[in-house]
């Protein structure tokens, strides 16, 4: 398998979680901090396709940066365009782990679904 790579915050629980569950199975990746090196648009634009077009998916929406930009409310009527931009601009706003890969893309960890996209291939 190409190596994957993994934007997190050193911070945050799960990102941890989602490490750890990385090197435990052996699976190379390169990890980026998600703050200092947001992902790209168009890593977005392949995470937004995996997500079923649903943008409010690849956002950190328990973040302060999103309530107090009060995206909860713009969301809705933003462009995608404008989403994925904003995105890449502040990488607070991402949901993380943001995991992607060769035929893989993961936001978020689910222990089970990182096992059937990362294991049975």
């Amino acid at each position: 398998m190409e190596t994957l790579t993994i934007y997190t915050y050193a911070n945050c629980d799960t990102c941890r979680k989602a490490v750890k569950w990385l090197r435990a199975h052996d699976l190379a990746f390169n990890e980026r901090p998600i703050r200092d090196t947001p992902p790209n648009p168009s890593e977005l634009r392949t995470m937004l396709t995996a997500c079923d077009g649903e943008l409010r998916k690849l956002f950190n929406t328990s973040g302060r940066d999103y309530r107090e930009q009060k995206l909860g409310e713009k969301l809705p009527a933003m462009k995608p365009a404008a989403a994925l931009a904003l995105l890449a601009a502040n990488g607070n706003l991402v949901k993380r782990p943001f995991l992607l890969g060769a035929g893989v893309a993961l936001v978020g960890f689910n222990e089970a679904g990182w096992c059937a996209a990362l294991l049975t291939k």
